[in-house]
C-alpha cells in the first residue's frame, strides 16, 4: 500500500473528477454534464455530509474539476501553493473522525459544508499526504499519445505509465506490436 486508506479513496475521487473533463477526454466529451453523471459519480465515490443533488451542486462540482486538474499540471513544489489554497479557501479545520465502517481518518471540513467544498479540501488532504511523503512523481497524466486523462500511480515499483481509463495500456502494447511486426516484414 502506498498511502494510506482515506488518502488514497480521496485521490481516486480526485482523479476521477478531473477525467471527467473535457480536456482529458480523448473525444472532447465532459463526463460531468447533468444530474446523471453527478448521480454516477456519487454512487462510485459516496460523501457523507450533507448532498443536494441539485443543479447548483452540480456547477459547483464542475467549478472545482480546473483546481483539481492544475495539481496534475504541477510538479511538487508548485503543487504546495494550490493545495495551501484549496486548504484555506475551505476553511479546512482537520479533526479525527470514525463512522460507519471506516476506522479513524480525517475530515478537514463540516459535514454541513457544501459538496464541492468538502471534496475540494479532501484532496487537499490527499495531496498534503502526496507531498510530505515525496511521492509526487506518482501524479501522472497518461502516456498514451493520444489521451489526456490523469491517474495516481499506486503499483508498488511506481512503474504504472497509462491511465485507467480508456484501455490505455493494452492498446498501446498492440500499437508497439504492430510497429515491430511492420519493421520485421519490411
Amino acid at each position: 500500500m502506498v498511502f494510506i486508506r482515506d488518502t488514497e479513496l480521496s485521490l481516486r475521487a480526485a482523479t476521477a473528477l478531473v477525467n471527467t473533463l473535457p480536456e482529458t477526454d480523448f473525444e472532447g466529451v465532459d463526463h460531468l454534464a447533468d444530474q446523471s453523471d453527478l448521480a454516477a459519480f456519487l454512487t462510485e465515490f459516496p460523501y457523507t455530509g450533507s448532498m443536494r443533488r441539485d443543479a447548483e451542486e452540480l456547477a459547483a462540482l464542475r467549478g472545482i474539476r480546473p483546481r483539481l486538474h492544475a495539481l496534475w499540471q504541477a510538479d511538487r513544489a508548485g503543487a504546495v501553493p494550490l493545495v495551501n489554497a484549496m486548504l484555506r479557501d475551505g476553511r479546512a479545520l482537520p479533526q479525527l473522525v470514525i463512522h460507519d465502517s471506516y476506522d479513524w481518518h480525517i475530515h478537514a471540513t463540516d459535514e454541513g459544508a457544501p459538496l464541492a467544498t468538502r471534496i475540494l479540501v479532501e484532496a487537499a488532504m490527499a495531496f498534503v499526504d502526496v507531498i510530505r511523503s515525496d511521492m509526487y512523481d506518482r501524479v501522472r497524466v497518461c502516456d498514451a499519445d493520444d489521451c489526456r486523462s490523469v491517474y495516481v500511480d499506486y503499483s508498488k515499483n511506481g512503474s504504472k505509465r497509462y491511465c485507467d481509463t480508456g484501455n490505455c495500456g493494452n492498446r498501446m502494447n498492440v500499437n508497439a506490436y504492430r510497429r515491430r511486426k511492420a519493421r520485421e516484414s519490411a
